[in-house]
């Protein structure tokens, strides 16, 4: 509409309102509902009548249009397919072209049944689209009667099979899928991925052994799809003649590591994962994007392709190909030199338990004196050794179980041997400036080396996280000047690419620089974290789980550090460690029986009740 078209006192259409001209000009001033002025420009504005009107009309135009009687239908019958003006259809609608026939006309164009467009151009639709508007708008309302009655539903903890579908933003929500619900606005609740959770498990549509939280952090729980090549041609060293033992925890399915003592030479055999996953082909980037093997109580999701283990896994097979680490000793425990090659074992697999039954015949009796004289030289060397309780968890049918881990000198061996690995490849590529990526630890706070539990989880908070590095240095902790993980590449990434460079050394081929080794360093250290993060809380959850499915559950707590009245207790039956409120000042390390309260599942909280107070578990 032009400037010279609008004139003082005329009604016009600002945004959506209704405004009359106070002032005409170069600029408008223009009055709204409510006695609110504005100064705009006219090309801000739509004429809706010439006027004049003055302000009392402007706050009765809603009133007036419910006092009009018009024939609106009859007014779209006659106009049909046409295209009119607004005065045109003030008048056949309400008989006359007034103020406010003219806003009550805009409104029925706004509301977009019969009529669409501008105030200075009015379309009238055609009966075929006036039907398909009306059933568009018939189906909208019957939705949303549907979804009003499905959030009254919900209001009551009442739902109905089909309501899933209305539900799903909701699951979204809970497994990070989205950070926005509907449902949860109109029921005033936070939109958040735990008050997402918890709504689900009230309705009942989720139960309690759902667990979100791999999903939640945006982790995969299906395993990789990619194809792997047949083992390479080339030379390996047979090594089928001597006794080599994988042992690891009964049910374990990615057996990765066995030991063979031959003569004063421990030999280290390792999966020999590189062969079929080559730097940059599709199995290495699958595997460097998951950074490592997904553990959860429920079950485990591979880093590599099924396949890789059940070709690969040491004992799996008759024979198992294998990179074997050779080391050899001097009197005082040196490591005088290694030797690296690709092999041919023949793996006997056992558990923990039977070793530990069998720490008296060889090699496993010439082993444990091995590992009993490198974890002397290692705590001189300033190690540190915490024992602190641990449990194995495993979800069957639906229910947890929950096992002790009990300390055992066969699994001293394997770790002592597995860390004489890690030294030896560290040693090895640094002798002959092979880009690796070395773990280190700088020392912790703590000097002293205390024998009870509150002082072991002391000393555990007083660590300082291990790190990644392109360059060696002393791992504290482990009490090793120099440390990498070697002996998992089946389940760590960077252990993947520690046989990536050995091999390619061995076989004379390119390795990557540092850069690139640092590159890939970067590229999983944020995805592990996310990982371990998964697992931690999976744990949490699972456990909590258990308590649930068992009620009447009692158990003893040991209390292992306190702030005033606050302190921490640790379950070992659980391997849990609640932050508690202290009704009584204790000393550490006393035992306090506890009875379960309450859980609440989506918050990761229980609530826990001794003789004379009561505990809360945090997150």
């Amino acid at each position: 509409m032009s400037e010279r078209m609008i004139h003082q006192d005329s009604l016009v259409l600002y945004k959506t309102r209704p405004a009359r001209v106070k002032r005409a000009g170069k600029k408008l001033e223009i009055e709204l509902q409510g006695d609110e002025t504005l100064s705009v420009r006219p090309k801000d504005v739509a004429l809706l009548h010439p006027g004049p009107v003055d302000r009392a009309q402007i706050a009765l135009f809603v009133d007036d249009r419910k006092m009009l009687t018009g024939e609106v239908e009859t007014a779209w019958e006659l106009l049909a397919g046409k295209v009119t003006t607004l005065a045109e259809l003030a008048e056949l609608a309400y008989g006359q072209y007034t103020p406010g026939s003219a806003w009550a006309a805009w409104q029925v164009v706004e509301e977009g049944l019969y009529f669409h467009g501008e105030p200075e151009e009015v379309i009238a639709r055609t009966p075929q689209e006036v039907a398909v508007e009306r059933a568009a708008r018939e189906a909208r309302a019957a939705e949303e009667q549907e979804r009003a009655a499905f959030v009254e539903r919900v209001r009551a903890g009442q739902i109905l099979p089909d309501d899933g579908l209305h539900l799903r933003e909701v699951e979204d929500l809970a497994l990070g899928r989205t950070s926005k619900s509907r449902l949860l606005r109109e029921l005033g609740r936070a939109e958040s991925a735990e008050t997402a959770h918890a709504l689900l498990l009230e309705l009942g549509y989720w139960g309690p052994t759902i667990n979100p939280y791999p999903q939640r952090l945006g982790l995969s729980l299906s395993p990789p799809e990619v194809e792997l090549p047949g083992l390479p041609e080339e030379k390996r060293v047979d090594l089928t003649h001597l006794i080599s033992l994988a042992i690891d925890d009964e049910g374990n399915q990615e057996p990765d590591d066995a030991l063979s003592l031959d003569g004063n030479r421990l030999w280290v055999h390792v999966a020999d994962v590189a062969a079929l996953v080559p730097p940059g082909g599709a199995a290495d980037v699958e595997a460097r994007a998951r950074g490592a093997t997904l553990y959860l109580p429920e079950g485990t999701v591979p880093m590599l392709p099924w396949e890789a283990i059940h070709r690969l896994g040491l004992g799996l097979a008759e024979v198992s190909p294998a990179l074997s680490f050779g080391l050899d000793w001097d009197v005082a425990g040196e490591l005088m030199s290694v030797e690296v090659v690709p092999s041919w074992v023949r793996v006997t697999r056992l558990t923990y338990e039977e070793a530990e039954a069998r720490l008296d015949e060889e090699p496993l009796r010439g082993l444990h004196r091995l590992a009993v004289d490198r974890q002397a030289r290692r705590e001189a060397h300033g190690a540190i050794r915490i024992d602190l309780p641990e449990v194995r968890m495993r979800v069957e049918d639906d229910q947890v179980r929950i096992r002790p881990v009990f300390p055992l000198r066969s699994r001293d061996l394997v770790t002592e041997a597995m860390l004489m690995a890690g030294e030896a490849a560290g040693r090895f590529a640094l002798e002959r400036q092979i880009p690796l990526p070395f773990t280190t630890q700088d020392p912790p706070e703590m000097n002293e080396r205390p024998g009870d539990l509150a002082g072991m989880y002391g000393l555990r908070r007083s660590l300082k996280p291990s790190q990644q590095s392109g360059m060696p240095g002393p791992h504290a902790g482990l009490g090793l000047e120099v440390y990498v993980q070697a002996t998992s590449p089946l389940r760590r990434y960077l252990d993947l690419v520690v046989h990536q460079q050995l091999r390619a050394y061995l076989r004379g081929e390119a390795l990557l620089n540092t850069q690139e080794v640092l590159e890939r360093i970067g590229a999983t250290s944020a995805v592990v974290g996310t990982v371990a993060q998964a697992e931690r809380l999976a744990r949490r959850h699972w456990t909590l789980v258990y308590l649930m499915q068992r009620p009447g559950w009692r158990g003893e707590g040991v209390l292992v550090d306190k702030r005033r009245r606050q302190g921490t207790v640790i379950i070992p039956d659980l391997d849990l460690e609640p932050r508690v409120h202290l009704r009584q000042d204790l000393p550490l390390n006393s035992v306090v029986t506890l009875a379960l309260r309450q859980v609440r599942l989506a918050a990761l909280e229980a609530h826990f009740q001794t003789i004379d107070s009561q505990v809360n578990l945090e997150r």
